[in-house]
């Protein structure tokens, strides 16, 4: 791509690579297909990394506006159901929708606080408002995907390495909570049981990486899981009510709420959520893609933000929020290796069937959060790794660029050490500012703008970034 000019390099030095040489030949391991029972396993790996993930927001939006246990239970498995469809859609695809890669789409936690605000106390009639405003915001996406994704020029490795480096950190104290047992105001939480078991976990996981080969190392955090959770059994960490109380078959009812409504400030609301929720798939695209081989150019990301898009607007239909890149999965592909779209394909298709099967979800429950806490320790870290091995071809003894890195990450990280700094802001800024990920991206972008592309005569966009692809070699 004309836009990219450093992507035939990153190509030349991932050709040899031992992974791209084990793929079948001619074919690039991310369009590779595993045997059916790998398929599988590494498939609800991936589930397993990330329903916690999917199932949070409807949990913490239900009571929030006021609906029943069953109606919440009813939004979890709606949640699980259009996470699977977003995910086949960004995966495998058609038209010029999905980005092709092992990309896992869910339910984004951006919207969570503009959504309780919308929704608060008002019920069934909260739900059909959040509903009508992600419907729109989401169209709306769907129309300004082409012009969105030609900013991919202003994402050089300075950018990117910086923004997937926050994307870990960022996701980090997520592992730290469920190692403490997920529920701030529960007796046991941060308890010497659940901190106990998360680190169990985790030398489990970092043992079975270090003991096994081949494709039981890839399932390592599959299997870690398992581990911990029958460990977790005779601790009484486990309970059997979700599995109990479940029913064999359940299909999401389209607009099981009532018809989307549509009122103008919730459509605004949830249209800034999506801004944001674009620009966060956008880095978490190019992040991947470079995990993987294939660098995501103007092409993949505008594919990848169409899925998104149409993902969301989907998902109402069937009692769904807004979906987007979930960066957890991110450092599983990471971790193990296992770059096919394929597998995340037979995620997505696993994800259906627990929308569909309310008890087969309830099992994948029945991990502990403090053992999902120590994998997602590995996991997230692994994502924070790879942004570091970006930094590091960033050239940045170059200019200003270790100063761009260093404003952004420390804005970035507002978020996370001081999670009130921005609580006199006005709410609908909340959307952009708790987020650090999204602080922490537009600042890498304004001052790489700023230091490396404005005032500088007869530049063009791309310069810095061919002078950092060209300092590397």
């Amino acid at each position: 791509m004309r836009n990219r000019p450093e992507a035939p390099h990153v190509a030349a030095q991932s050709s040899p690579s031992k992974d791209a040489v084990a793929a079948p030949e001619g074919k690039h391991p991310v369009d590779e297909t595993l045997p059916p029972l790998k398929m599988f396993t590494s498939g609800l790996q991936h589930v397993a990394a990330m329903y916690a993930g999917v199932v949070a927001p409807p949990m913490i939006v239900g009571p929030a506006v006021g609906l029943s246990a069953t109606e919440t239970a009813f939004l979890m498995g709606a949640s699980l159901f259009t996470a699977g469809i977003a995910t086949l859609l960004q995966t495998l695809g058609f038209w010029k929708v999905g980005a092709r890669l092992p990309f896992v789409n869910g339910v984004s936690f951006a919207g969570v606080t503009p959504m309780i605000a919308i929704g608060k106390d008002r019920g069934a009639d909260g739900i059909t408002v959040i509903f009508g405003a992600i419907i729109v915001a989401s169209v709306l996406g769907f129309v300004l995907t082409p012009y969105f994704s030609k900013l991919v020029r202003f994402f050089p490795p300075v950018v990117t390495g910086t923004v997937i480096t926050l994307i870990g950190v960022s996701l980090l104290p997520v592992a730290f909570n469920w190692s403490q047992g997920g529920n701030s105001t529960a007796a046991d939480y941060g308890s010497m049981k659940n901190i106990g078991m998360a680190a169990l976990t985790f030398v489990i996981v970092l043992l079975l990486r270090r003991v096994l080969r081949g494709f039981l190392q890839q399932i390592a955090i599959l299997l870690g899981l398992v581990a911990g959770t029958i460990i977790a059994v005779p601790l009484g960490m486990t309970s059997l009510d979700a599995i109990k109380n479940a029913d064999v078959i359940g299909f999401p009812t389209p607009f099981h709420f009532g018809a989307p409504q549509f009122e103008i400030a919730a459509i605004v609301s949830m249209c800034i959520v999506m801004l944001v929720c674009m620009t966060e798939s956008t880095a978490d695209m190019l992040a991947l893609g470079k995990i993987v081989d294939r660098p995501a150019d103007e092409r993949i990301i505008e594919g990848g933000l169409r899925a998104d898009t149409l993902g969301s607007a989907v998902s109402p239909l069937f009692n769904g929020f807004m979906c987007s890149a979930f960066a957890q999965n991110i450092g599983l592909v990471a971790m193990t290796k296992v770059r096919s779209r394929f597998v995340v394909a037979a995620g997505g298709g696993i994800l259906i069937l627990l929308g569909l099967c309310p008890v087969a979800a309830s099992v994948i429950a029945l991990v502990p959060l403090p053992v999902l806490g120590g994998a997602g320790i590995v996991l997230f870290g692994s994502v924070a790794a790879s942004g570091v091995q970006t930094l590091a071809s960033a050239a940045l003894e170059k200019g200003e660029n270790a100063l761009i890195v260093a404003a952004s990450l420390g804005i970035g990280l507002i978020p996370i050490a001081a999670p009130g700094f921005y609580h006199a802001f006005p709410k609908d800024a909340l959307v952009v500012l708790d987020s650090g990920i999204s602080t922490g991206c537009i600042v890498a972008i304004v001052l790489n703008l700023a230091f490396n592309h404005l005032g500088r005569k007869g530049s063009s966009p791309m310069v810095p970034a061919q002078a950092e692809s060209a300092a590397v070699h």
